[in-house]
């Protein structure tokens, strides 16, 4: 079942990204904000309210192992990818979960903008038993799990 993105208070990120884009047009390399970006879009997509994920997250911290967040009592572990947007720049790899200590995996493809493009969502034990003994892992692994989003490309 795809969900369209639910409109969210995005000013503070959208000037986080505007900031990191910054950043790359004059040093080359965008700071490392994927994570913090598709965590938060992640809550947005499962539909977590965006004061409630504030007050969520007030407590924790980047290291935290396990899930990266818990939305009404299901825990979530997000993982993303985004291309540079340099020449030939395309996600070919994807980072492989290596712990299960979460009910939902959602990982996020974006733009060289940080647009989202899709979105796919994996439970624990299917992630696990299709990925547990596989080598490197592909966009195309990730979206053999349930797609939560497709950008409009029209």
């Amino acid at each position: 079942m795809m969900v369209t993105m639910p409109k969210r208070n995005d000013s503070l990120r959208d000037e986080l990204v505007s900031v990191a884009l910054a950043w790359q047009g004059r040093y080359g390399v965008a700071p490392r904000i994927t994570d913090a970006i598709s965590e938060y879009d992640a809550a947005i997509l499962v539909g977590f309210p965006d004061g409630e994920y504030s007050s969520f997250m007030q407590d924790k911290t980047a290291v935290e192992r396990g899930s990266d967040f818990s939305y009404k009592g299901v825990r979530y572990q997000v993982k993303a990818n985004r291309p540079s947007g340099k020449p030939g720049s395309r996600v070919t790899l994807v980072a492989k979960v290596r712990n299960y200590e979460w009910d939902r995996l959602i990982w996020i493809l974006y733009d060289k903008n940080y647009v989202m493009q899709e979105a796919w969502q994996w439970e624990a034990e299917a992630y696990k038993r299709a990925f547990h003994d596989t080598g490197r892992l592909s966009p195309d692994h990730y979206r053999k799990g349930l797609q939560l989003f497709q950008a409009d490309t029209a």
